[in-house]
């Protein structure tokens, strides 16, 4: 199932997916994803549409945004950075979301803002404390699109992250969430700047696949359902000026595109 987040006169709605055509249509309006798939449909009349009509949302609205930092041999090596032996877990404050086409705001204070493209995985369950051997694919609603903007400089300078990766407009989210990808194989995560390349990698090169990332996350805190995990980011992370537009694609979720302004 894919679907999207998007404003109406009546407020935020979810919307189911859809292709007619070869081209993807909201279909229906379904009601903010619970834990189970079968309630969530709704009877609300509201017609149909292209999907590139919506004045889209965050398709996501999480009470927490958990991420992984050096999840990428290449992106370790990259910053001069050891590869971890275990995941390296930070938090991005949920006032950084930000929706697709919006703008990303490059705070006064900091003299380098990166962009870093990466998958996303969204809780469909509460989940903590995962056996070693348990599935862990009930936990996963679908996977989305994620920019985990960064300001570089003041993540080298405060020797702590929460600042760097939490200004407002530092994640952009979106434009769905899918869960039709198949991760078996590896899907491609590719950022432009300007429409150039600057970053091209497989989640099949995780250091720490999905399912290891779950288990240690859920050992310490616990997953409900909506939150995001942003897995890691490919090399090739660099910095971004005010007029720039920089594009996250990753194969069945789309494109995620955002336009950079100072503040």
């Amino acid at each position: 199932m894919q679907y999207c987040r998007f404003q109406t006169e009546d407020g935020p709605q979810y919307g189911e997916l859809g292709l007619r055509q070869g081209e993807l249509w909201m279909e229906r309006v379904i009601a903010a994803p619970p834990e189970d798939w079968t309630v969530m449909r709704l009877d609300k009349k509201l017609p149909a549409r292209l999907f590139s009509q919506l004045t889209l949302l965050a398709p996501v609205t999480p009470s927490k945004i958990v991420c992984i930092g050096r999840n990428y041999r290449d992106h370790a090596a990259e910053l001069g950075n050891d590869v971890p032996k275990e995941p390296l877990l930070f938090l991005k404050a949920p006032s950084a979301l930000l929706a697709p086409g919006a703008t990303i705001r490059i705070p006064a204070i900091s003299k380098r803002v990166d962009f870093e493209g990466e998958l996303g995985v969204v809780i469909a369950r509460r989940c903590y404390k995962l056996k070693p051997d348990e599935d862990v694919r009930p936990y996963i609603r679908g996977y989305v699109i994620v920019n985990d903007v960064t300001a570089r400089d003041l993540q080298k300078s405060d020797g702590q992250w929460s600042r760097a990766k939490g200004f407002d407009t530092f994640c952009p989210v979106g434009p769905i969430v899918s869960d039709d990808i198949d991760l078996n194989d590896g899907v491609s995560v590719t950022t432009r700047l300007n429409g150039e390349i600057k970053q091209h990698g497989s989640t099949k090169d995780l250091i720490f696949d999905i399912a290891t990332l779950l288990r240690y996350i859920s050992a310490a805190m616990t997953l409900n359902p909506g939150d995001l995990i942003a897995t890691g980011t490919p090399a090739g992370v660099g910095p971004m000026q005010p007029g720039d537009v920089v594009e996250v694609e990753i194969e069945g979720l789309g494109k995620l595109a955002n336009s950079v302004a100072g503040e």
